[in-house]
């Protein structure tokens, strides 16, 4: 399983033709407790840097975007009931959709976990 990495924040596992998409620890420490995750419904196309879910923080509320091109697969139903997950396991238990991938080769124009390491680094 490969992980990449985009400049809003967001993640993506792929295994095979199926990305699983969520954001990073460094965005959720910014946006501080979050209360409310909104995921996008399944079979809902999705083009590279659409606006697929919605987080809000008791700071702010916060686009998540697709960071590759296809269609949601699955919502992560858990986070309606248990938005703090995004907080306590951001890069695990707090995924917010999986996506069939349209065209893998967007993919080479996301950061991998060293690149997103020296950017978050710089921020």
């Amino acid at each position: 399983m490969s992980r990449y990495f985009t400049e809003d924040h967001e993640w993506i596992d792929v295994d095979g033709d199926v990305g699983t998409v969520g954001i990073s620890d460094y965005a959720q420490g910014a946006l501080g407790d979050i209360v409310f995750v909104d995921v996008p419904e399944e079979g809902r196309a999705l083009s590279k840097g659409d606006e697929a879910a919605v987080v809000e923080s008791v700071k702010a509320a916060s686009d998540v975007y697709a960071p590759v091109s296809g269609a949601v697969v699955e919502g992560n139903a858990q986070l309606a009931d248990e938005p703090a997950l995004v907080n306590s396991d951001p890069e695990g238990e707090g995924w917010f959709f999986k996506i069939t991938l349209s065209d893998a080769s967007e993919l080479d124009a996301l950061m991998d976990e060293t690149a997103y390491a020296a950017f978050v680094a710089k921020l």
